[in-house]
């Protein structure tokens, strides 16, 4: 492990990793839809890798910033229950399906999904007052049952097929559609992106998208960094914590077109 982190590319793989375990933790997801882009731009990985070897460390960094939610209360478990029930075999389905597209196709197409969903958050962000903190939905899941089967069998099967864990989504869904406050919908997501990301991993580690030594780095600089980014989204007031994760994901998807466009 010692030999692995003095490689310099190692080094900037681990610099990514605390950044994006942080962020991780900071806006509910389980990192990937940063991690691709950052891996690709600064430490030179092959497009295949880059999409897929986050997804390890998408578990670590998940159940660390749990932890922190957890105490929160802001858990719906029908919501979970019910995505993972459903998007856990549309992720397997869409990571094998994974394999007929090249590489930078993918790319693309998580960029697009990522900026689309930035922007309209943004602007429904933009749109409604500034309430600073609004209650738990209790109930998000009556009533809404088939919409959530069907956008767990949508986002899971992107997820898989674009080696994303899906928390940017799944978040984007509750806030959209059920009408989370973004506290509730930032930890119900993460706990999705956990369970989404087991059997996306394994999936794209039997085709050999993943290269582990990358995987493990991003693993363990996940841990401490995610917790402490969940520690800093139940402290911040949710307008903020809104508009900076609707942001977050327009630059990064903007900036990740750019360069696989241009390269």
């Amino acid at each position: 492990m010692f030999t692995l982190l003095q490689q310099t590319d190692y080094l900037v793989v681990l610099v990514i990793g605390l950044i994006v375990g942080y962020l991780s933790g900071l806006l509910g997801k389980g990192g990937s839809a940063i991690s691709t882009p950052a891996l690709q731009i600064f430490a030179g990985i092959n497009p295949f890798y880059a999409l897929a070897s986050p997804l390890p460390a998408a578990i670590t960094s998940t159940i660390s910033a749990t932890t922190v939610y957890s105490r929160q209360k802001l858990f719906n478990r029908k919501v979970i229950l019910t995505g993972a029930l459903f998007g856990v075999p549309a992720t397997l389905a869409g990571s094998f399906l994974s394999k007929f597209l090249p590489g930078k196709t993918l790319m693309i197409l998580t960029a697009l999904f990522i900026v689309s969903i930035g922007g309209s958050l943004l602007f429904s962000f933009l749109r409604k007052k500034n309430v600073e903190e609004t209650p738990v939905v209790e109930d998000a899941a009556e009533g809404n049952q088939k919409m959530i089967v069907l956008a767990s069998l949508g986002i899971g099967l992107l997820s898989g097929l674009l080696a994303n864990a899906g928390g940017v989504l799944f978040s984007s869904f509750f806030i959209k559609k059920l009408h989370m406050p973004i506290k509730q919908a930032l930890a119900c997501s993460i706990v999705l992106s956990a369970l989404l990301s087991i059997p996306g991993a394994l999936a794209h580690w039997w085709l050999g998208h993943i290269d582990w030594n990358i995987a493990l780095v991003l693993s363990l600089t996940a841990i401490p960094s995610s917790y402490l980014g969940a520690k800093t989204a139940v402290k911040m007031k949710s307008p903020l914590l809104e508009k900076l994760f609707a942001c977050t994901l327009i630059l990064f998807g903007v900036y990740d077109i750019i360069y696989t466009v241009c390269k």
